[in-house]
């Protein structure tokens, strides 16, 4: 969607995304975000209140976003659909900015966050993987955490790859290589084929597909 035609509480919330996600929680502040959404400051503080308000109000969006990607892409078997990982390559860099950078901030609400993303990746690998029996609170701990490095990271796996920022290209040839390194066992073979269906549709239609060394 343009960012023309979303509301005007829409506006700041994702010109709040990117200030907490480049300047920090310290660093950012209602005067800045109302000049980035083109707005008032008085108009931040009607919707939002306090920064505070408007960093909680962040928080709960980045998490209902996580919820709906992860239910259309696995429940609703989204992994092997084109349009909707073009969608979410273009819509999921600030969210997963913002989320880098609370994590490394530290925070309560960066702590509850992680903790409901495990939960959520627990029962996923419950439900779909075929990993022999083992200790699953530690694997989803684990799995969200190595998950979470590339967002915290993002920034260096970008130049890393030769780009010159997170874009829907880079994302795509993360998301090949992770299903490369993981065991389809993790996520059980369904979903990883589904993935990799997914990801060769995507690229092969935009035209970013790496090819593969000689």
């Amino acid at each position: 969607m343009n960012e023309d035609d979303l509301t005007a509480r829409a506006r700041i919330r994702n010109a709040a995304l990117r200030q907490f996600a480049d300047k920090g929680v310290k660093g950012t502040t209602i005067r800045g975000v109302a000049e980035a959404a083109g707005v008032s400051p008085a108009l931040v503080q009607h919707h939002f209140g306090s920064k505070e308000q408007l960093r909680e109000a962040c928080d709960a969006y980045v998490m209902e976003y996580i919820r709906g990607a992860a239910t259309e892409a696995v429940d609703e078997r989204g992994l092997d659909d084109p349009r909707f990982l073009a969608s979410t390559y273009a819509t999921a860099p600030p969210v997963m900015t913002y989320l880098g950078r609370a994590l490394v901030e530290g925070s309560p609400a960066a702590a509850a966050m992680f903790d409901e993303m495990v939960d959520m990746t627990e029962q996923y690998l419950k439900t779909y993987g075929q990993l022999p029996p083992g200790d699953l609170r530690a694997q989803a701990v684990v799995f969200t955490a190595m998950k979470l490095g590339i967002t915290v990271l993002h920034g260096h796996v970008a130049r890393a790859l030769g780009d010159e920022a997170f874009g829907p290209a880079t994302t795509a040839r993360v998301g090949q290589a992770s299903l490369d390194v993981v065991s389809p066992a993790l996520v059980g073979p369904e979903m990883a084929d589904l993935a990799r269906a997914g990801i060769d549709r995507y690229q092969q239609e935009n035209g970013t597909k790496e090819q593969d060394d000689e």
